[in-house]
């Protein structure tokens, strides 16, 4: 592997980046403590996160399929007829 691409890839010397973020890591962990936060709290909320999102998903696909159901009732038995009508014309 080329030493430019993967200079490229991380932004800068590999070494120098992974320091970078140890220590911006170190600052923002003193930070989350100081305001009350664990690791487990974040993780629990991305958890709960993605679980409402699924769930309001599904609640939107129920929604929307009952809406097109509504409609179809109406709308699918009309164009039938006006499809029948029109090849009885003919």
């Amino acid at each position: 592997m080329d030493r430019n691409y993967v200079t490229r890839f991380f932004g800068g010397s590999p070494l120098a980046v992974l320091l970078r973020l140890v220590a911006i890591s170190f600052v923002v962990g003193i930070i989350l403590s100081a305001l009350g936060v664990s690791p487990f709290d974040i993780v629990n909320g991305l958890r709960d996160f993605v679980w409402r999102l699924y769930m309001y998903g599904f609640d939107s696909i129920e929604w929307i399929v009952r809406y097109f159901l509504l409609g179809a009732v109406i709308v699918f038995p009309i164009w039938l007829v006006i499809r029948l009508f029109k090849v009885g014309g003919r």
